[in-house]
Order: C-alpha cells, then sequence, then structure tokens
C-alpha cells in the first residue's frame, strides 16, 4: 500500500500502533542479516544510527536520488509524525544493500524459478542487490522517455506518486521486468522496515516512528499497561539502552 495523503498515512500508522510489537520483531529478523559474517551468535548487531553526512556505499548518485524520492513519496512528513528520509530510512537500504540481505547469501536461488503464487515464497534468480540496480534503472528509464528526459528524482510530487500506483497494480511494466515485485517485494517493505527498526540499523533515528505510535521498544516489563486505553508513559529503550 502507498501512504500518498494525510487520510491513508494515518490508516496505516494506525494500523502499525496495533501491531508495533510484530512488526519491529519482523524488521529485526529480517535485517539480522546485516551482521557481520564473523559476528558471535546471539549478538546485537553493530550499533550505527543514522549518520548526518552519509555517503551511500551501494547507490549510485543517481540511485541514491531515486531512493531518497521514493522514501519521501512512500512516508512523507507531515502533521502525523517525520517521514522516512528525516529519519534516514535511505541510509538503511543502502546498508542493508551491503550485508548478506544484499547478496541473497541465506536464501535458497537454485531454482527453478517458476510462476507461483506468493504463498511459494520468491521466485527469482535476482538478489536484492540486482532489484534494486535494475528496477531503479527500469523506472528511471521509463521517466525519461514520458517525461523530457526526467529521472524519477526529477518529476513532481503527484507524478511520482501516479507512477507507483501503476507499478503496484501492475500496469506499468518496462522491457518485460518485474517492476512490481521490486515494488512491494523489496522498495515497499524495506521502507516499512527501516521506518520502524532499530536505530543501531541505520534507520528510525531517535527512535521517533517508536515514539509516534507509543511502542516501548526493549524494555524488560511492560505488561501492566498492556490493554490500557492511555499512551504508554515512558521513553522507548534501543538493543543498546538507549533511550529516547
Amino acid at each position: 500500500m502507498t501512504i500518498t495523503n494525510d487520510r491513508s498515512r494515518r490508516s496505516f500508522l494506525k494500523g502499525s500502533l496495533a501491531i508495533a510489537p510484530i512488526a519491529v520483531v519482523g524488521v529485526s529478523g529480517a535485517v539480522v542479516q546485516s551482521r557481520s559474517q564473523t559476528q558471535a551468535p546471539g549478538m546485537p548487531p553493530p550499533d550505527r544510527p543514522t549518520a548526518e553526512n552519509y555517503t551511500p556505499g551501494y547507490f549510485t548518485p543517481e540511485e541514491w536520488a531515486f531512493v531518497n524520492a521514493a522514501c519521501d513519496v512512500l512516508i512523507p512528513k507531515d502533521d502525523v509524525g517525520p517521514g522516512a528520509v528525516e529519519l534516514g530510512v535511505p541510509q538503511y537500504i543502502d546498508r542493508q544493500m551491503q550485508t548478506p540481505y544484499g547478496d541473497a547469501t541465506r536464501w535458497y536461488m537454485q531454482g527453478p524459478f517458476l510462476p507461483a503464487e506468493a504463498e511459494f515464497g520468491y521466485q527469482s534468480k535476482l538478489t536484492p542487490k540486482e532489484q534494486y540496480r535494475l528496477g531503479i534503472r527500469a523506472i528511471n528509464a521509463y521517466c525519461r522517455e514520458h517525461f523530457s528526459g526526467k529521472t524519477f528524482a526529477e518529476l513532481t510530487g503527484a507524478q511520482r506518486t501516479d507512477m507507483f500506483k501503476a507499478i503496484e497494480s501492475g500496469k506499468l511494466t518496462v522491457g518485460g521486468f518485474k517492476l512490481k515485485t521490486f515494488f512491494s517485494s523489496f522498495l515497499l517493505n524495506n521502507v516499512y522496515e527501516g521506518y520502524f527498526c532499530d536505530p543501531s540499523y541505520g534507520g528510525n533515528k531517535d527512535m521517533a516512528a517508536w515514539k509516534m505510535i507509543g511502542y516501548p521498544g526493549v524494555r524488560a516489563d511492560y505488561l501492566e499497561f498492556v490493554g490500557e486505553a492511555k499512551p504508554y508513559p515512558y521513553a522507548p529503550v534501543s538493543l543498546y539502552g538507549k533511550r529516547g
């Protein structure tokens, strides 16, 4: 689901409040692959919060511009809370491309790759790195052809939103590349992860997303507040014991 206006974004964030513990645990499971190959089992990930002056390690300048523009479309800053760019989500995605996740190291990638329902899992020989590289290239190629040579990052907000709607619905394809898979299975999921992850992974700067939805983080005990019809009264706590 793309978040394109105040009403839809409010609905998304309200839903996130209800599933926050599941969402954050899910993110931790997904990004556990960002740990070093040599890191001891059971150890937390390296503490690498959002950097003020970040230089991407995987994305090219044009790709980096796309990632920032895409994050801004999917979760923009508004009166509900901070936007994805503000919370360092582009950094989170770039860092993930430089981990075993980016290379699909821990995935079964031997094939055969057959058309199948989503329940049968990911069906492609392309790694997440390759999905981003080819997906961004395809989208920018389409934009240049249909918007007077402009890239996605150079389009207006309305044009970007319309493109994502067309991609999400499956109506827009470029050269046979499955843009819907790139958008729904990678870009959109990674934006959600980076927005709600523990700050040590590079997103959710200062735990702002957790504060917004009232999620306590990794506090040892908050059972007395479960089911209470009032906001959680204390600041969230990160994996490294930092308080928001």
